[in-house]
């Protein structure tokens, strides 16, 4: 029985390393830019439309780079400055945007059907807190045993903490029985800003 023989090795353009690095490049640079014209931006340039010889060469006498940021455009529009300095700025904004989006949690807050006043306002004082800071509030009563025979008193409980944070917080509905829990989900209340 014969084996299919390979095909003799060739070196193809996957093994050009500088097809390797245009392949990885988030955005085209200098000689990977492959349009007539381009809009030029950046510091100490005359905005303004230029064929892409003439980008390379202000591009060149400025020892700086020309990289296209917007390639839809048309003309792509590219801008004249240090790439590693580009990429550095981009991944800046990037990480300050992520500090400023913050994701919001669920926390969680339990009760019993037997939940005492004291606790039931300490209890409540965090969920205001929760709700103040963005985070959805998931609250409720946790039956044990017998306690189920008592899922009036747990859904009363659950009411009147809906009606302690109608301020903060809106219900996503009324309080509904999972299994040997009583729950009922809260969302913050869009917080307006005052002018």
């Amino acid at each position: 029985m014969a084996f299919p023989q390979k095909p003799p090795f060739q070196r193809g353009n996957n093994f050009n390393p500088r097809f390797r690095k245009e392949q990885q490049q988030e955005h085209r640079t200098n000689h990977m830019i492959r349009v007539p014209q381009v809009r030029l931006v950046g510091e100490n340039i005359e905005v303004g439309v230029y064929s892409i010889q003439d980008a390379l060469k202000i591009a060149n006498e400025q020892g700086l780079d020309l990289v296209e940021i917007s390639p839809n455009a048309d003309p792509p529009v590219c801008k004249v400055i240090d790439y590693n300095k580009f990429l550095y700025e981009k991944k800046k904004k990037e990480k300050e945007m992520k500090a400023n989006s913050k994701v919001s949690e669920v926390k969680e807050i339990r009760f019993t059907p037997n939940t005492d006043e004291h606790d039931f306002n300490f209890k409540a004082k965090h969920a205001e807190d929760f709700l103040k800071d963005g985070n959805k509030v998931k609250a409720y009563v946790q039956f044990k045993g017998r306690a189920i025979m008592f899922k009036e008193r747990g859904e009363l409980l659950l009411l009147k903490f809906a009606e302690r944070l109608a301020e903060m917080g809106t219900p996503e509905g009324l309080p509904k029985l999972e299994g040997k829990r009583m729950l009922i989900m809260f969302a913050p209340k869009s917080q307006k800003k005052k002018k």
